[in-house]
């Protein structure tokens, strides 16, 4: 008979119930006593050769301490070596998710928007220029009038960029002797022929060169006035200082800005054909920040030599290379002179890479492989696939990516590129892969249709998985459609809080501490069988409603 215990029978398998006497006050005590935690350490749930690859969905994340609000969570966080954003959100470059006008929303909400290649070099610089010209501290390069213009140039200027306040200059360009500014005001009830000199303001409130933002933005604020000329000491325009940037600032302070020039921050995918240095050139002309090489395989010599062109090149350029998904391919990347690095293949939702080349990788053991590796070098990582929702988002944040990069869960917004149609009674947009038959089929009409433009390369979509030579094009992407998702305005802030509230809940207060207490092992992780993913979700009810954000 097994001896008594406390009361209790004991054997000399089970733990000594004696310890349930402690006195409670001790229990944080024992805890220092036997320092290791429930579940398991990062490394330990990605032993592939005892689990297999994992993805998001198989595995949590184990609640810590929670002393702190929220609001103070910081998503700051590094996609580049040289580039900070106060949001850790991409927008993965798709001719059905990122074009200007999402690229312009994410930025002012903290993130990086990548605009697609899929299109030509001129279309995709334009769209850029776009983005770079929304926003801007002391703007350089303001558009000007001459004063032998009329009111109906002012008003095409308003029809084709949305305002109409433009200094006017004996040059009718930057650098002439500033004689006054035209409004909207000054243009209204005017005849479309009349010269702007009969109705301009002349009477102008100037800041001289030398000026800080700061002042700059406070003599703009006291005057009332919509636009700010700067001055030198000949009276000559040298840049300009606008009233919508300080409402930009109030309403969107995350927006993610060059620190020195106060533009948003704008990315843009290119392949690595020998044409797309004629369209990186272009690109660059534009202001881009940061290139995104966009191919399903990273590793290959044509990545990597055009790494090494384009930082002997435009050495101040950021390059974020890819998509890799093991060590061995990163490394090659890492030598090659990438800034950063994307991670995932064949784990977005239209992409069948896995199932039709029966080569890739489950998304959280290649995030956790890649960026384990990466950060040994310095290089930060984005997770580009497999993200459907907020805890995606802090899973892949919590294996070592510095950012996620979206498609589908942007797809569907305002901003995204398409118009909206029904389909079986729901509001829908077009969502499809870039290795889709359709969108391969898109580039080779643009490629018809350019008329001589310089396109980079001459198929942008067949050019990411190298067919371009192909007889017979092989899909590795899929078609289809996806809800209404409302404006990025609403939605991206849904998923800012709610990060926010997934650190707070692991413990953290930043993307930086969770990935350091991730490494340390304080951040503890379980692994999820098929029920418990059942039970993890909604279940057991006849009919529900689901509202992600009000």
């Amino acid at each position: 008979m097994s001896p008594l215990v406390n009361g209790h029978a004991s054997s000399s398998n089970a733990p000594a119930r004696a310890e349930s006497h402690l006195n409670a006050a001790d229990a944080l005590s024992f805890l220092e006593e036997y320092p290791r935690g429930d579940g398991l350490s990062v490394q330990e749930l990605m032993d592939s050769r005892q689990n297999g690859g994992l993805t998001y969905n198989d595995f949590l994340m184990l609640p810590g301490h929670i002393n702190f609000p929220a609001s103070i969570v910081s998503l700051q966080s590094k996609v580049t070596k040289n580039i900070v954003l106060n949001t850790p959100f991409l927008s993965s470059p798709m001719d059905t998710v990122t074009e200007d006008r999402m690229a312009i929303a994410l930025a002012l909400h903290g993130g990086l928007g990548v605009i697609h290649h899929n299109c030509s070099a001129e279309e995709q610089a334009a769209m850029v220029r776009r983005v770079k010209k929304y926003e801007n501290g002391f703007i350089t390069d303001p558009l000007c009038l001459g004063p032998e213009s009329t009111v109906g140039d002012v008003l095409e200027i308003k029809a084709k960029f949305g305002f109409c306040g433009v200094p006017i200059t004996e040059t009718g360009g930057i650098g002439g002797k500033l004689l006054g500014i035209i409004t909207g005001r000054d243009v209204q009830f005017q005849k479309p022929e009349t010269s702007i000199k009969s109705v301009m303001t002349t009477e102008v409130i100037t800041g001289r060169a030398g000026i800080t933002l700061e002042d700059a933005n406070n003599l703009l604020r006291d005057s009332k006035k919509g636009k700010l000329p700067i001055v030198d000491a000949s009276g000559n325009l040298i840049s300009l200082v606008a009233r919508s940037d300080l409402l930009k600032n109030q309403n969107y302070p995350l927006a993610s800005k060059v620190p020195e020039s106060k533009q948003l921050y704008c990315g843009a995918a290119i392949g690595t054909r020998p044409g797309d240095r004629d369209r990186l050139k272009l690109l660059v002309e534009a202001g881009l920040d940061v290139v995104v090489l966009d191919s399903s395989q990273g590793n290959s010599v044509f990545q990597i030599e055009f790494i090494q062109w384009i930082k002997k090149t435009y050495p101040k350029l950021d390059v974020i290379a890819g998509n890799v998904v093991t060590r061995e391919q990163a490394a090659q990347l890492i030598v090659a002179g990438a800034d950063g690095l994307r991670i995932g293949m064949g784990s977005g939702s239209i992409c069948i890479t896995q199932e039709v080349m029966a080569v890739g990788r489950p998304q959280g053991t290649a995030v956790y492989a890649v960026s384990e590796f990466a950060s040994r070098f310095g290089i930060p990582t984005v997770a580009d696939g497999g993200i459907g929702n907020i805890g995606h988002i802090a899973k892949a944040l919590a294996l070592g990516a510095s950012a996620v990069m979206m498609g589908g869960l942007l797809a569907g917004t305002t901003e995204s590129p398409g118009e909206y149609f029904y389909h079986e009674g729901k509001r829908v947009k077009v969502y499809r892969g870039m290795g889709s038959i359709e969108a391969m089929e898109h580039t080779q009409r643009g490629s018809a249709s350019a008329k001589g433009a310089i396109l980079g390369s001459d198929n942008a979509a067949t050019a990411r998985y190298f067919s371009e030579t192909d007889a017979v094009k092989v899909a590795q992407g899929v078609s289809g459609d996806v809800a209404d998702k409302g404006s990025i305005n609403k939605f991206v802030p849904y998923l800012y809080t709610g990060l926010q509230h997934s650190l707070q809940d692991s413990g953290v207060k930043s993307v930086v501490d969770l990935q350091a207490a991730s490494r340390a092992g304080t951040v503890r992780f379980e692994l999820r069988t098929a029920s418990a993913q059942v039970e993890g979700g909604v279940h057991g009810l006849n009919s529900y409603t689901k509202r992600l954000f009000a």
